[in-house]
């Protein structure tokens, strides 16, 4: 099929589905979880075609690390499916109810977007996760995989449409548009016809083409250049063993740590102490002339201002002293890129004022960074981080996928 007659089928099939029961919904996520953990030697198999091409393509190791599958990510897919399954069902929630003097009942009620239209790099568990909260919010998807996920993704792709066919539903309420071939992005981003929304999950260049291109409402998300601050009142070891977690725990994430804003009554002792801590853990440190005079025994290499705009990915950290939570906060909205920042403090005035002035998808008190996740939010997975703040912003989860419509109900009345 071309890409028109992919998204006029979705479009179809998502209609019928809308009416979907949750029960419904449910086998054939219970199905998929089954699919997935018998077939994880397929699914390795597949992947390792994937990863041996991007190899040869001279991808760097964050992203070979986002493309990569095994057995554990095969494990945590199959996991975020329970948790999904287990969520209630929006469709149908009576968000608002009331009657007017005429009598009508007006009730606002939760109802699929339609068809989501979803675009991303690398990551292949982004089929999982997108058709998953599709399916449970009754809407279609269109997915659109990297040329360097093809394998990958057609095997996943393979298993949700087996779990949709066995469950009694449509096939076709999951479409993949396959083909290395940029036209076929382009083609997909003009229907929008068939596509009620699209998200793009990748890089600053896929989401300036999906920006430029769409005819459809674009949900995006900017990139994760995050910041945690330890204000004057941090706790020394929760902050030395926060500040590893949220940059060494899986660095080639969007909300993995990039920035540490350090208040500057800390003393050089505490500041190598703290940078000592992630360098022990292979992190290379780049920070400004007063971080490299302060923390002396270490290899600190000066960074210019631009710097601080940068989002690595990778085992790199920039480090800057503040003075006060006003500083901090000014430098996060300047430099930041609204994704998930984190406060380090024992005053709780100070971590609300955090939380209020920080213009973030995400804010922390005394955590890592790295929960800015769906599945780590109870949201069972995501379709994206948005950094938006029309409709969603944050972790987009089933309810993000729903709109509300009126439903009214009358007995005769008409407007005079």
């Amino acid at each position: 099929m071309n890409v028109v007659e992919i998204c006029k089928k979705a479009k179809y099939a998502s209609s019928a589905f809308a009416a979907a029961s949750t029960e419904q919904k449910n086998r054939v996520l219970q199905r998929l979880r089954e699919l997935l953990l018998s077939s994880k030697k397929q699914l390795i198999e597949a992947n390792a075609k994937d990863l041996d091409k991007a190899k040869e393509a001279g991808r760097n190791n964050a992203y070979l690390d986002r493309l990569a599958l095994n057995e554990k990510r095969i494990e945590a897919m199959a996991e975020g499916l329970s948790e999904i399954i287990a969520l209630p069902d929006p469709v149908g929630e009576v968000v608002e109810s009331y009657v007017r003097p005429n009598g009508l009942k007006i009730n606002r009620v939760r109802a699929p977007l339609g068809v989501i239209g979803i675009i991303f790099e690398a990551r292949p568990n982004v089929a999982i996760d997108a058709a998953a909260l599709c399916i449970k919010s009754g809407n279609g998807v269109i997915l659109r995989g990297s040329r360097d996920s093809v394998s990958s993704v057609a095997c996943l792709v393979s298993l949700i449409k087996t779990a949709l066919a066995e469950a009694g539903a449509d096939e076709n309420i999951v479409g993949l548009i396959e083909g290395p071939e940029r036209t076929l992005t382009y083609e997909m981003l003009a229907q929008e016809k068939y596509i009620d929304v699209v998200i793009p999950r990748g890089g600053e260049t896929l989401k300036k083409v999906v920006l430029e291109n769409a005819k459809m409402p674009v949900v995006a998300s900017s990139g994760g250049n995050c910041h945690m601050y330890l204000a004057a009142s941090a706790d020394i070891d929760m902050a030395a063993a926060l500040a590893v977690n949220a940059k060494c725990n899986r660095p080639s994430t969007c909300n993995a740590l990039e920035t540490l804003l350090i208040d500057r009554t800390h003393s050089a002792e505490t500041v190598t102490k703290i940078l000592t801590a992630l360098q022990d853990n292979k992190v290379e440190l780049r920070g400004t002339e007063e971080v490299k005079q302060l923390a002396k025994g270490l290899e600190i290499i000066v960074a210019d201002e631009d710097e601080f705009y940068c989002e690595y990915d990778e085992l790199i950290i920039k480090v800057k002293m503040v003075s006060g939570c006003k500083e901090a906060i000014d430098h996060i909205n300047q430099y930041g890129t609204n994704h998930s920042e984190a406060i380090i403090t024992s005053n709780a005035a100070e971590g609300q004022r955090f939380c209020s002035e920080v213009d973030s998808a995400a804010v922390y008190v005394n955590a890592s960074t790295r929960f800015t996740d769906g599945f780590e939010l109870g949201l069972g997975a995501e379709m994206g981080i948005s950094t938006q703040k029309l409709h969603v912003r944050g972790p987009i989860g089933l309810r993000e996928l729903t709109s509300v419509k009126y439903i009214v109900q009358g007995d005769g009345q008409v407007r005079t």
